[in-house]
């Protein structure tokens, strides 16, 4: 199985890339946090991968072996909001009927589709050092999908699928390597129902629920409907290329996305758990969030031990 441990960009430092290395991880992500300020964080990001500095910190992850991902809530950045006024069709209409630009967009739109599909594979060939799997995410939240007449006919799952599809056809115009992320995460953690996966497409499972649950006594049960759910994910997608995205190392989870961070404690016991079930149901790669891990958290704490996830993965 392939590792990978998943930073926000300002948290990236020799000190990690090292630190990955050292310990046999497979892979570096580079994450943005999603909400409304999404699109403008991966602006910015855009921006920082031309820079010197940044192509330096990259050239020395893959000088030590690491490859890069970019692992993206891009939907806001790929269909920009400013488009509203003057097209406001484009964007999903929210179960009141209205047309709403505050997440994702009209998927059953013909022109929203295409300018989403050819700003995506921009955004591929802008990704420095950038492995050809391409993580690029519909928005943050529950109930962001759209409901407009066409579109309510498709389940969040299918709209994801059906946005997914022509990404991945536009990408290989100029990457025909290129393979793209269903992200099984919140309202998409079941399969789809009516849109077929194009050859290409590949499983990434994030069961998030099972550590946001607030009545914690009902946690255990909301684990186990989630790995239920998991093996229908695995028969529709297929076990090539399947990735589980999870959230062990996570400590902007722990902070609840606040700083200063939060002392971070693994629970070591859960995740040797967690990968045995994923490594039986034959998933090629595992990668957990590693936020708030930086050195701001490393000058209150010290540096965090990764070597449990990698020797379990590696087993």
């Amino acid at each position: 199985m392939k590792s990978e441990i998943i930073l926000f960009p300002d948290e990236i430092s020799h000190t990690w890339i090292d630190r990955m290395a050292d310990a046999g991880i497979n892979a570096m992500g580079i994450h943005l946090q999603g909400g409304e300020d999404a699109a403008e964080a991966l602006k910015s990001l855009v921006v920082a991968m031309k820079q010197p500095e940044y192509r330096a910190l990259l050239d020395y992850a893959a000088q030590r072996g690491l490859e890069i991902a970019y692992e993206l809530h891009a939907a806001s950045y790929l269909l920009p909001r400013d488009l509203f006024e003057e097209h406001p069709e484009y964007f999903r209409m929210n179960k009141a009927g209205q047309r709403v630009n505050d997440s994702n967009f009209c998927v059953s739109h013909p022109e929203a589709l295409s300018a989403v599909a050819k700003r995506a594979a921009g955004l591929a060939l802008s990704l420095y050092g950038s492995m050809h799997d391409y993580y690029f995410w519909m928005d943050d939240g529950h109930d962001t999908c759209c409901n407009c007449p066409r579109c309510r006919e498709l389940s969040p799952s299918d709209q994801q699928l059906l946005v997914l599809n022509a990404m991945l056809k536009e990408i290989r115009t100029h990457i025909p390597d290129a393979r793209v992320s269903y992200l099984a995460y919140q309202d998409t953690i079941v399969p789809p129902q009516s849109v077929k996966a194009e050859d290409g497409i590949f499983l990434e499972y994030a069961p998030f629920e099972k550590y946001t649950a607030q009545n914690r006594a009902n946690a255990a049960e909301l684990i186990e409907r989630e790995r239920r759910m998991s093996w229908p994910l695995m028969d529709f997608f297929g076990q090539e290329n399947a990735k589980v995205l999870e959230y062990w190392y996570d400590n902007s989870l722990y902070s609840k996305w606040k700083k200063p961070p939060a002392k971070f404690e693994l629970d070591e016991k859960r995740m040797i758990r967690d990968i045995a079930q994923y490594r039986a149901m034959g998933f090629a790669s595992i990668a957990t969030f590693g936020c708030f891990l930086g050195a701001d958290y490393e000058a209150l704490y010290g540096a965090v031990d990764i070597t449990p996830f990698a020797n379990c993965v590696r087993r």
